[in-house]
């Protein structure tokens, strides 16, 4: 039996990986607004604009040691992040979770969309709304890509299976979480 790790050694380490997490959530974003061209078109008329994804508000204190998480809309419609926030002008566009961060992470999983709290200008929050309400990623075409179309079928249904599961299980926890856990397994 191996001792359970203290929560610094875990906020540490989500520390240490997130640079390179969030570098490679930004990669698989632009790919998946790359391959919807109404996703790129609706971006562009949005170019060199600013949104900023906040977590480290009032609502997501389990999230403060996150650093400043702003974004430029690039002109191909596509999203980059920016660092140098000594010439960052105000951001156009702030999103933050309605509730923690953590919750909307997860409601986010089982198919849920979380609620956001969005400020700023109304066009850009129009289509980002647009976008969180009608973009998808295609896994079935990347993975035939991949590995051919019947290897990516079976990857598609036993994935399917094992996301079912991901979502009970995230529901589960969510419901036990909710109210303490009392009378929740029952369901």
């Amino acid at each position: 039996m191996f001792p359970k790790p203290a929560l610094p050694v875990a906020k540490a380490t989500l520390e240490a990986t997130a640079p390179v997490l969030l570098e490679r959530a930004i990669v698989w974003l632009n790919h998946v607004l790359a391959a919807e061209p109404a996703a790129t078109r609706r971006l562009q008329a949005h170019v060199g604009r600013l949104i900023e994804l906040d977590l480290s508000g009032e609502s997501a204190p389990e999230a403060r040691w996150l650093p400043r998480l702003v974004f430029r809309i690039t002109p191909a419609g596509l999203v980059e992040r920016v660092q140098d926030e000594a010439s960052m002008p105000a951001v156009d566009l702030r999103i933050q979770p309605a509730g923690p961060a953590v919750r909307s992470a997860l409601g986010w999983i089982t198919g849920d969309r979380p609620a956001l709290r969005v400020e700023g200008d109304a066009a850009l929050a129009t289509d980002i709304n647009w976008l969180a309400g009608n973009l998808r990623w295609d896994v079935a075409d990347d993975l035939a890509r991949l590995f051919g179309p019947l290897a990516a079928r079976e990857i598609e249904r036993v994935g399917g299976v094992m996301l079912v599961a991901a979502r009970q299980a995230v529901r589960l926890v969510a419901d036990l979480g909710g109210d303490g856990g009392a009378g929740s397994a029952a369901r």
